[in-house]
């Protein structure tokens, strides 16, 4: 038993690791043997996870349950071999001794429940007694995202759609920041459960950005929202949830707030900084690509969840012609590597007509020095942010990895982006994965754009603070493209320090070495990150509920330069 952080008392038994088949199965499947085909020319370490996935198969999983011991049977070899299991584990598609890492992150994600009226709806920030609360006591939308996965792919879908369904009721709320009303369809930043001790009541309060650091309302939030919704679908093969009215109509709400005519020349959204993962100035306004890649993914999810009824068609004929100026923008303009770069360095300026090249007007001297060593010859990016006079070349893990996840980014450049992480190793990942942005702002620089905020300092935070979470993402992009080698040696870089290290928010210095000077200690999210990476690396069949394959009505007319045609 143990008791949470809200005072709810719940146990913490789990599901075993076994995978039971009855006897009768086992001895139809021992007069079939399938044969397993390897090809010798190549290493397990360069097939795809798909193809390693199939040489699984033909061990099968025999239980002793007076001793709770287990057997492995090998129809190959004919012969048993035992193994150790532990009880009170997650639920997994193998019964070896989990690493102790794993156990501890299980235990802890479950510390970090919150629960409301008696169900779970949640999971806390962090619970570090060491430093003040903060909002750090809030659930948020963002931060539970890999809590949910971790859940769902463990067979527990309950505390997902009790979430969903707590965050949904809160947009319905009236929403303002001083005198001003917020859209209807805006989401909540996070949420936290207030007890009235006097009348014996529990009541959620809702936070949309007007307590926020600058009161900048989540951007990501609804993006999440969706994504999370197909996620839960795709995880329980349910679709009765996203079917429900309410979640329809909260999903039209959230797209109205993106899809609506303005003055916009381009398909991407116009944002404040500080309105996603990288909640304060660090200048990001204008077109994120962590929005962009949220957005683009967002909108392919509701596309495959919205009902084609009398209200549900016009939003679908929206997002189709949205998504196709979407993709074409990005993989056009936001999209970097050695031959673009070459082209932008010699761009003309001034440039009036319909035949320029230099669309935006980029000044070739705003070209920052460090670009020129960073990009390899093989391999590429989508940059930071595209907007009239200004490229932010910056490179920011969370928009990349979505792009590669949601398909934005083509198979080349999905390729081109995991080739840049292979070759700037040392920069991208170093002693902690990952950074959250490359590189960081420092002196004069840092001064201007954040505001001397002493918080996002040189390689700290969102300064080029290498962040945990961010393990998931990679992982999930590695399995997709078929590199799982690269997130097999990020997840045993973070399993040799997060456990002893306390599970902290970020690290900080150029390789990620120290802990964050202001890092939480037992960051949800920094467990649930590297949950959801070790268990997508021992089932890559999970990929499939945060993975959206390409399609092919979304290819442009014609490519701009990319990096593997040279």
């Amino acid at each position: 038993m143990d008791v949470y952080s809200n005072g709810n008392v719940k146990n913490l038994e789990t599901a075993s690791t076994t995978v039971q088949i009855d006897d009768s199965d086992f001895l139809r499947l021992l007069d079939r043997p399938r044969p397993i085909s390897i090809e010798r020319n190549r290493s397990f370490e360069e097939k795809s996870f798909n193809e390693l996935s199939s040489t699984l198969s033909p061990l099968l999983f025999h239980r002793n349950v007076e001793k709770n011991s287990f057997h492995i049977f090998d129809l190959l070899d004919h012969t048993f071999s035992p193994v150790r299991s532990s009880l009170n584990t997650p639920r997994s598609n193998h019964c070896f001794e989990p690493h102790p890492v794993f156990t501890d992150a299980w235990e802890a994600l479950r510390r970090s429940l919150v629960y409301f009226r008696g169900q779970p709806v949640g999971t806390i920030a962090a619970i570090d007694h060491s430093s003040d609360e903060l909002n750090y006591d809030q659930v948020f939308v963002r931060d539970f995202v890999p809590s949910a996965l971790a859940f769902l792919m463990n067979g527990e879908p309950e505390i997902v759609k009790n979430f969903i369904l707590k965050t949904l009721r809160l947009q319905s709320w009236e929403k303002k920041v001083d005198q001003f009303k917020l859209g209807e369809g805006v989401m909540p930043a996070s949420f936290k459960v207030f007890h009235d001790p006097v009348r014996n009541y529990e009541t959620l309060i809702a936070d949309f950005g007007e307590s926020a650091i600058g009161r900048v309302a989540p951007v990501d939030s609804g993006f999440w929202w969706i994504i999370l919704l197909r996620a839960y679908t795709k995880s329980t093969g349910d679709s009765s949830l996203a079917e429900m009215p309410e979640c329809q109509r909260g999903m039209r709400l959230i797209l109205s707030l993106c899809l609506s005519e303005g003055f916009d020349t381009y398909p991407t959204l116009l944002c404040a900084d500080g309105c996603c993962m990288i909640d304060r100035r660090m200048g990001v306004y204008g077109y994120p690509i962590e929005i962009q890649a949220l957005f683009f993914m967002a909108l392919r999810c509701a596309l495959l969840l919205l009902k084609q009824d009398d209200k549900g068609k016009e939003f679908v004929e929206l997002i189709s012609k949205r998504l196709h100026a979407l993709s074409y923008h990005m993989q056009s303009y936001f999209w970097l590597d050695i031959k673009q770069l070459n082209d932008i360095y010699r761009y003309k300026t001034e440039e009036y007509s319909h035949t320029a090249v230099n669309k935006f007007n980029v000044m070739p001297d705003s070209l920052p020095d460090w670009v020129f060593d960073f990009m390899p010859s093989r391999g590429g990016y989508f940059i930071g942010n595209v907007s009239p006079a200004k490229m932010d070349f910056r490179w920011f893990c969370l928009g990349n990895c979505v792009a590669i996840l949601s398909s934005l980014a083509t198979p080349e450049q999905s390729s081109a982006i995991m080739d840049l992480i292979e070759s700037r190793w040392q920069e991208l990942v170093g002693e902690m994965p990952l950074k959250i942005c490359y590189p960081a702002f420092e002196s004069h620089e840092w001064r201007i754009v954040t505001g001397c905020d002493p918080k996002n300092t040189r390689w700290s935070y969102h300064n080029g603070g290498s962040w945990p979470v961010l393990i998931w993402l990679l992982t999930a992009a590695c399995i997709k493209t078929g590199r799982p080698q690269i997130a097999r040696r990020a997840i045993e870089l973070a399993e040799s320090r997060l456990l002893k290290d306390n599970w902290p928010e970020y690290y900080d210095g150029k390789l990620g070495r120290y802990i964050g000077k202001q890092a939480r200690k037992f960051q949800t999210w920094s467990i649930a990150g590297y949950l959801v990476a070790k268990m997508m690396l021992d089932d890559p069949s999970h990929l499939g509920m945060i993975s959206l394959e390409e399609d092919k009505q979304l290819k442009p007319l014609f490519k701009r330069s990319l990096s593997w045609s040279h």
